[in-house]
């Protein structure tokens, strides 16, 4: 019964999440069907800035989970060097992901 619990709360963030996501892309799909009525097209924005934005942000909620969960490792019983366990990878995978990101934008940027 205690393991239903987190569980739980685990997927209903997740659906709320992924609700969020799937709602936001039906009402694109409605503008830009709107759009189309009308005899318009979407206007295209590309300014390159994407990555950079898109890496700075995960790069942050790397950093967050980094720093949060690395206090895990104190409550642990085993011993891990530096309390760097497996939990870490929460936060070092949006970490780097993030870096990758930053790193792309700045080496396919046209000078």
């Amino acid at each position: 019964m205690a393991d239903l619990v987190p569980c739980i709360s685990i997927v209903s963030i997740l659906v709320v999440i992924f609700g969020f996501l799937a709602f936001m892309r039906y009402m694109n799909y409605r503008e830009t069907l709107a759009l189309a009525e009308k005899g318009l097209t979407r206007p295209e924005v590309k300014n390159g800035k994407s990555f950079l934005r898109w890496g700075i942000l995960v790069t942050a909620l790397g950093i967050a989970l980094t720093f949060g969960l690395y206090f895990v490792g104190f409550d642990s019983a085993e011993n891990y060097p530096l309390h760097l366990g497996p939990w870490m990878l929460g936060g070092l995978v949006p970490l780097f992901l993030g870096l990758g990101l930053i790193l792309s934008h700045f080496l396919t940027q046209k000078e």
